[in-house]
């Protein structure tokens, strides 16, 4: 008995070929190329989606650290001292407090400061 799987075949090459939009030159018409580049895509798609919470991290630790350097204390010194404080903020609200509401962010520096 003779199996016909065109049309699957075609369906699956279309879907292939639908997630390689966008890329150039054989990555895109070569089915055995485009295959593998698709499948490395969505590897790296699948890790830097968990890369990129690391990546904000850092962006507020570096934002954080500017505005109480400029205050003249150290980034994990303000850290340790709101600890011992017991003030539960996170790193991205302290970010966007240190942007766009400096005189909360300066209260917070403050009150590190006092209780050295």
């Amino acid at each position: 008995m003779r199996i016909k799987r065109a049309i699957i075949k075609k369906t699956r090459k279309k879907k292939i070929f639908r997630l390689a939009k966008g890329y150039a030159r054989a990555k895109r018409k070569h089915y055995r190329q485009t295959v593998e580049n698709v499948r490395h895509g969505l590897a790296y798609a699948f890790k830097h989606r968990r890369k990129k919470k690391g990546d904000f991290r850092v962006l507020w630790e570096a934002r954080i650290n500017a505005f109480v350097r400029a205050q003249g204390i150290s980034y994990s010194r303000f850290i340790s001292g709101l600890k011992k404080l017991n003030i539960a903020i996170n790193r991205k609200m302290m970010a966007d407090l240190g942007t766009n509401d400096e005189k909360a962010m300066m209260h917070l520096v403050e009150m590190v400061k006092k209780n050295k």
